[in-house]
């Protein structure tokens, strides 16, 4: 069972360096993890607390402490999960897939889907989550680095979500010839929480230089500049979500490659509430839909989306969408809609309200009463969510959440996420001159573009090797195996977003 007790053990029993059995460990946090910490660590002191400085108090816990040898947040895999999630939406636009694309990196949606909705299996987004993508960047792009085979290396993830557990556990995700996985074990938010506890570490104590940033990868550094080799872009905030921003990344990549952006036009709708809207592009001069996308966060909402999809693609959904009469009512009303009713062309779907800053792994609020009402208006109790409530109550934080949390508190682990960003553009010279600076993310491209040509052992093309490019064939088949994953319906009498850990 994947758990903080199995790092504690694996961090105590691993041989010392020298030996050929030592393995060398490695932690990836996310990012929302990151969030939920800063937001307790806010709620009880006056000063916020920003997601570099927990990312950097965290890494001294997790290096000086626990023995890692690497830490790590995520959103450098998550830019490239994103890159490939464009490409691929634009190979199925071209006709190589089907449409609309659902996005992929949430295993609760994915595990229902599988077990619930094999129909919907073709839609499904096939590029890997930041998650995986970082348990193959780890495993086999920095190992290679670092002279270390993929069994060489444990890799550990602090994720906000339960789930991601049985995503690591995935048979797609092991590697037959070493017989490891991308990912060897996942802690959630509060499994962390609880190792800074067992080992007395205070988070709220500032830690030296958790202020400076963090230079990029020696390659991409200024010249006179020192970097981290082993360093990755760090804190990608991605304008648009606190879920990974795949929809709004690509709506901006949509408008960014068209002919004339500026004819353009993005407008929203909210559906039902702030966790299902539509976000629809127009030419301004012909009012034609170019884009027509939404977001879906929720259980209820997501079964909502499954329904519109089926009907849309003519797809004849399965148990689990209840009403098959709604369905024949949406036919009749969509007579003579046209324009207005056009499809959907993707979809961010989340299995949690609010999304992944409310995982069932994050941290609950502070000084929760016993009775709550969840993101989506409804009483729960927290005890009998596997929530240990009674004199510890007047504790800040205490470390495990109940299944999602309540609206207020959502609302602040949230703003703690995009506090401070630690990414965006410089600020021009007072002077005028251009500093030579760029920003993080034409780094993080840089970065990527090399990852890509380095993994995928592509041959010489002209230029510099972007995201985008066009590889040679055998390149472009590592690129798939590399980044890309697959699904498959299952039978079960258990849905996934029901399992109780």
């Amino acid at each position: 069972m994947q758990s903080h007790a199995e790092v504690l053990n694996f961090l105590e029993n691993n041989p010392p360096p020298p030996s050929c059995h030592h393995r060398l460990p490695v932690i990836s946090i996310a990012p929302q993890s990151l969030a939920s910490l800063a937001a307790s660590l806010s709620s009880s002191s006056s000063q916020p607390v920003s997601l570099s400085q927990v990312l950097r108090r965290v890494s001294v816990f997790c290096r000086d402490v626990l023995g890692f040898a690497h830490v790590y947040d995520t959103t450098f895999a998550r830019h490239i999960s994103l890159l490939e999630h464009a490409k691929e939406f634009a190979e199925r636009k071209s006709g190589n897939g089907k449409l609309p694309m659902l996005a992929s990196a949430c295993p609760g949606w994915v595990c229902y889907a599988e077990k619930t909705h094999g129909e919907m299996l073709p839609f499904i987004s096939q590029t890997k989550s930041p998650q995986q993508v970082m348990g193959t960047l780890v495993k086999e792009w920095l190992g290679a680095k670092w002279g270390k085979t993929p069994d060489q290396i444990y890799h550990v993830t602090v994720m906000p979500c339960y789930d991601k557990k049985l995503e690591a556990s995935r048979q797609d995700f092991y590697n037959e010839a070493y017989a490891t996985r991308d990912v060897d074990c996942v802690i959630t938010t509060g499994e962390l929480q609880l190792l800074m506890q067992d080992k007395g570490w205070d988070l709220s104590i500032p830690v030296p230089d958790e202020n400076v940033p963090r230079l990029p990868p020696l390659e991409l550094a200024p010249a006179g500049d020192a970097a981290d080799p082993d360093a990755f872009p760090e804190l990608l905030m991605h304008p648009g979500t606190s879920s990974g921003s795949y929809l709004q990344s690509l709506i901006s990549t949509i408008v960014s490659s068209a002919p004339d952006p500026g004819t353009l036009e993005l407008t929203t709708k909210t559906v039902r509430s702030a966790d299902y809207e539509e976000f629809t592009l127009t030419h301004r001069e012909t009012g034609q839909v170019v884009f027509r996308g939404a977001k879906c966060y929720g259980f209820r909402n997501l079964q909502n989306v499954v329904r519109k999809v089926g009907r849309d693609a003519g797809v004849q959904v399965g148990r689990g969408a209840a009403g098959r009469l709604a369905g024949v009512r949406g036919k009749v009303v969509r007579k003579g809609a046209a324009q207005e009713d056009k499809g959907y062309d993707y979809v961010e779907v989340m299995a949690c309200p609010s999304g992944c800053v409310n995982g069932g792994g994050q941290l609950r609020p502070v000084q929760a009463e016993k009775q709550l009402a969840d993101a989506e208006g409804f009483s729960r109790d927290w005890q009998e969510s596997g929530v240990s409530l009674g004199a510890e109550e007047s504790l800040p934080a205490a470390p495990i959440s109940a299944k999602w949390g309540d609206r207020e508190w959502t609302k602040k682990v949230e703003a703690a996420y995009w506090r401070t960003l630690p990414t965006p553009p410089p600020t021009p010279p007072a002077d005028g001159k251009p500093s030579g600076s760029v920003s993080p993310f034409e780094y993080a491209d840089e970065y990527a573009g090399r990852v890509l040509r380095e993994m995928t052992k592509a041959a010489p093309v002209e230029g510099k090797v972007e995201w985008t490019t066009k590889l040679d064939d055998a390149a472009e088949s590592r690129r798939q195996r590399l980044f890309r994953t697959q699904y498959r319906a299952v039978e079960s009498e258990v849905v996934g977003l029901a399992v109780k850990w």
